[in-house]
């Protein structure tokens, strides 16, 4: 029997400090979002991060908390259940930090029989601090819990031609009776490190402007290639302006140098080269979370205004859109059926 989990990030239980910092000490504490060696990494998180972000991390998720509970677990419940309907294989939901946990996903897939999996981390581009955690996660959940079962990974899917047409016809929506001076593309941001450690040629990532224009294998784990070929397979699709567009990286802790350009250096950027009217695109996630709704709907505005911009539209993730729950069934029926993994 096959079946397929579905994996998101996660959230905190409720936008207090309370369940916030037990979801920060988990999120935090794995290697491969601080990568630097246990013993620092537990003495920045947990005696100097944890003793005041909680608070401040409750206040903004208090901002875009939703009635039914974190946006972005409700997205991602109802994403599931429309997939659901339209595939015969049973399907899980999964979150690689806190509550719903990866185990518990591939309990609820024995519990219907399942013996072969297929992992969707529900990330479109590669990165060691998203879509490999979850990866690295949920084998070792396989292997130590369920070793029966077989596991398949769904690779990241950031240049995928059908995934495209889907992104940019819902970006084309967003920006429908928006005249724009300018179309940005923000990405979470990673340190430049990380790119480093995940290029396997150990030499080709320089991060120097011209590497992820010449043609390596390190690209199939290259972060930073694989968000600007999405904003280049976007712009091509919908005809956009070539000096109308272009992308930046968001969220960035202090102290390490991390992709640039910074998102909030723009917003103050723009204005001041007569770009008033500015359009805001998060590829990097599927779902609207924190990072989109408040840092990027809420935050983001006010900075861009406060430099002088006019008129600023934040335009949503692909969420439970219906195109976009399509084309999931899609690759997943593929699976099913033929072992076809999207490319």
């Amino acid at each position: 029997m096959k079946g397929v989990l579905l994996v998101n990030l996660g959230s905190p239980d409720s936008p207090t400090a309370k369940d916030v910092k037990p979801y920060l000490d988990e999120f935090l504490m794995d290697g491969r979002v601080i990568d630097v060696p246990p013993l620092l990494r537990n003495l920045l998180v947990r005696g100097i991060i944890l003793q005041t972000r909680p608070k401040k991390s409750a206040k903004a998720y208090s901002k875009i908390w939703w009635d039914e509970g974190s946006p972005l677990i409700v997205i991602s419940k109802r994403f599931a259940k429309k997939v659901r309907a339209h595939t015969d294989m049973p399907v899980a939901l999964g979150m690689r930090y806190g509550s719903m946990s990866i185990k518990e996903g591939l309990q609820e897939l024995k519990d219907q029989d399942v013996d072969e999996v297929l992992l969707v981390p529900l990330y479109p581009h590669y990165a060691m601090s998203s879509y490999e955690t979850v990866v690295v996660k949920a084998m070792e959940d396989q292997q130590e819990h369920f070793p029966e079962m077989k596991m398949t990974t769904m690779p990241a899917f950031y240049s995928n031609e059908d995934y495209i047409k889907v992104l940019s016809e819902s970006i084309a929506e967003g920006l429908k009776d928006f005249e724009y001076d300018h179309v940005l593309f923000s990405y979470h941001g990673i340190p430049e490190r990380h790119i480093r450690k995940s290029d396997p040629t150990k030499f080709h990532c320089k991060i120097d402007g011209s590497c992820c224009s010449i043609n390596s294998v390190a690209h199939h784990t290259c972060y930073r290639h694989q968000c600007y070929d999405t904003t280049e397979l976007v712009k091509a699709y919908l005809g956009l302006p070539e000096e109308k567009v272009s992308s930046s990286f968001q969220s960035r802790l202090a102290g390490d140098p991390w992709l640039k350009p910074y998102t909030d250096y723009e917003f103050e950027r723009f204005p001041k080269e007569g770009k008033k009217r500015l359009a805001v695109i998060t590829p990097a996630f599927v779902s609207d979370c924190l990072e989109t709704l408040e840092e990027i709907a809420m935050e983001g505005k006010e900075q861009f205004e406060d430099a002088g911009g006019e008129h600023y539209k934040h335009i949503s993730c692909l969420n439970d859109n219906d195109a976009w729950v399509e084309l999931m069934a899609k690759w997943i029926n593929q699976w099913e059926a033929k072992e076809i993994l999207p490319v």
